[in-house]
């Protein structure tokens, strides 16, 4: 078990604060003064507090400062989403059937990589030269990507994009945190939230739809009208406090590397195990082997070193330890539900891709309200951690109901369904962001922010991956036991289609639905452990004061 916060730990505090917690607001850079000897005082009264004060951010217009973030954010969220559609069309006009995988894992990866850097580099550098760099890098990632010639292209473009992408995430989140404070910070993250869902089901559809019309290319080149205006948004009207030059340290160039390289391993092992290659095959354990090893000298580097990228002391704070498992739970069963259903959807109950991805609109729906109402609650009441044990326990039976599909399940129960779980999620998700954020002083908060999604990230590729291998290999063995070796020429997983599935013989369309459904269905029940295994986690935050200033 994590010991709590010591005075070790930064933290951002509310003028409120009590005296009796004063030992656990201090930064690691001030000076320890002997609290038995010196009288307290309140600093919402205390003068001298206030001549000491740092001036809040020129922050301009909030509400255009906020689009032009939600923008940019959304830019990223659906640049993970909106190719999946597409891919048929881009692999036979590219020619590169083997490597369609890779237009998807390249942008994952690289975001993934880049998550703790922006956030060590913003929080040492500041933030807005970074988001410039992060929305300049997408643009052009994603112009060169529209403009490919080949898979090789392509992917090369993806990973540019990825790069900006990672950027694009973590940094609007904490920029927020620069310029509101956590008391008020919930309402913007719950629409944060929000924007994750809307990308969910908003990536496949618009996809779909500019392949069908302008072609697939304008997936990727939407991104640019839509970046220059977040561009300009960034740059006219954010202004924020510039970093003290003697605060920066040096670059911690090792752990990025180290860190790159064991997130490669663990991104390239959940992609490929199972699938591609199986899972003692000699890539997947040579993988495994450098993800162990890159990942004890990452420990010790970061031990080691005065800036480290991913900052010991984070690991802690008891609420960060908390709600980063919690998180990556999250992100498993999200995505886990996410990456399949639509599928099963079309498979089982015979809908387009379009009409199955309208049929998500149910789980996004709760979450992005449940997100948004959630964000405005605490924000008002200043209480966040029954809200997210509540959340979870619902994640927990969304995925328990779940489970209970059958084959000749009405499509509105499986809405229902799939719309309790987006309500758990929507209760859960942003606040464990925003308990991560309030355990640090701003000095900090980019890299907690950037730690938080960067677990959160890995599980959802595990969660895809995994339950994708247990789906894939359950289905392959169901199918060769039921089905005869001659039926309908040789049916198997990997030749099913939802146009070959309707088109079977009534004898071989219901071996088929009944294998895709008992394959699939169970694996949300095996989630249901997950979940509460989060729920217990919650069980044990800390609920401290959310800060009403802005605690540099």
């Amino acid at each position: 078990m994590t010991k709590p916060e010591t005075s070790s730990l930064p933290k951002a505090t509310p003028p409120s604060q009590v005296p009796g917690q004063a030992e656990d607001t201090d930064a690691v850079t001030e000076p320890v003064t002997d609290s038995a000897t010196e009288p307290v005082t309140d600093p919402a009264t205390d003068p001298a507090t206030d001549a000491s004060t740092p001036p809040e951010p020129e922050t301009g217009h909030l509400k255009w400062i906020f689009s032009a973030l939600i923008l940019a954010m959304l830019m990223a969220s659906l640049g993970q989403t909106v190719l999946a559609t597409a891919l048929p069309t881009i692999v036979g006009e590219l020619d590169g059937v083997e490597h369609m995988a890779w237009v998807i894992t390249a942008f994952i990866l690289a975001s993934t990589v880049m998550m703790p850097v922006y956030g060590k580099l913003g929080d040492m550098f500041g933030r807005k030269p970074l988001f410039i760099f992060a929305i300049i890098a997408f643009v052009i990632g994603s112009g060169l990507g529209g403009a490919a010639d080949s898979m090789a292209q392509l992917i090369g473009a993806r990973v540019i994009q990825g790069l900006g992408g990672g950027g694009l995430m973590i940094l609007s989140q904490a920029t927020i945190a620069d310029v509101v404070p956590a008391r008020e910070r919930g309402r913007y993250m719950g629409v944060m939230g929000g924007v994750f869902a809307f990308s969910s089901v908003a990536g496949p559809l618009l996809g779909g739809w500019l392949t069908d019309g302008p072609g697939w290319r304008w997936t990727l080149w939407m991104n640019v009208p839509l970046g220059v205006l977040a561009l300009i948004g960034i740059v006219m009207l954010l202004k924020l406090p510039p970093r003290e030059p003697e605060a920066r340290g040096r670059i911690d160039v090792w752990g990025m590397a180290l860190l790159g390289v064991a997130t490669t391993a663990v991104v390239l092992v959940a992609t490929w195990g199972g699938g591609e290659y199986a899972w003692t095959s000699p890539m997947i354990l040579a993988l495994l082997a450098a993800l162990v090893i890159s990942g004890l000298l990452f420990t010790w580097i970061e031990h080691r070193t005065p800036e480290p990228i991913l900052p010991l002391m984070l690991f802690r704070s008891r609420n960060f330890v908390l709600t980063m498992v919690a998180g990556l739970i999250t992100g498993v069963a999200m995505f886990g539900a996410l990456g399949y259903m639509p599928t099963y959807l079309q498979m089982v109950t015979g809908y387009t891709p379009a009409q199955a991805g309208l049929l998500m609109i149910p789980m996004m729906g709760t979450l992005l309200v449940a997100s948004i109402i959630v964000g405005r609650r605490v924000s008002k009441s200043g209480r966040y951690k029954k809200t997210m044990v509540i959340g979870s326990v619902i994640t927990a039976l969304g995925l328990g109901l779940l489970s209970t599909v059958s084959a000749d399940s009405p499509v509105i129960l499986e809405c229902l369904y799939l719309g309790v779980l987006g309500l758990g999620l929507g209760c859960t998700m942003q606040l464990l962001t925003l308990v991560a954020q309030n355990s640090f002083s701003l000095r900090h908060v980019g890299t907690a922010t950037a730690g938080q999604n960067y677990f959160r990230q890995v599980g959802a590729t595990l969660g895809s991956a995994v339950i994708g291998s247990l789906f894939a290999s359950r289905l392959t063995e169901m199918l060769t036991e039921r089905l005869p070796a001659d039926a309908a020429g040789g049916v198997g997983a990997n030749s099913l289609t939802p146009e070959l599935v309707r088109g079977l013989p009534d004898s071989i369309y219901t071996v088929v639905v009944e294998s895709y459904n008992e394959a699939l269905v169970p694996l949300f029940l095996w989630m249901v452990p997950l979940a509460l295994i989060a729920t217990v986690m919650l069980l044990f935050v800390e609920e401290k004061p959310l800060a009403t200033t802005l605690d540099r």
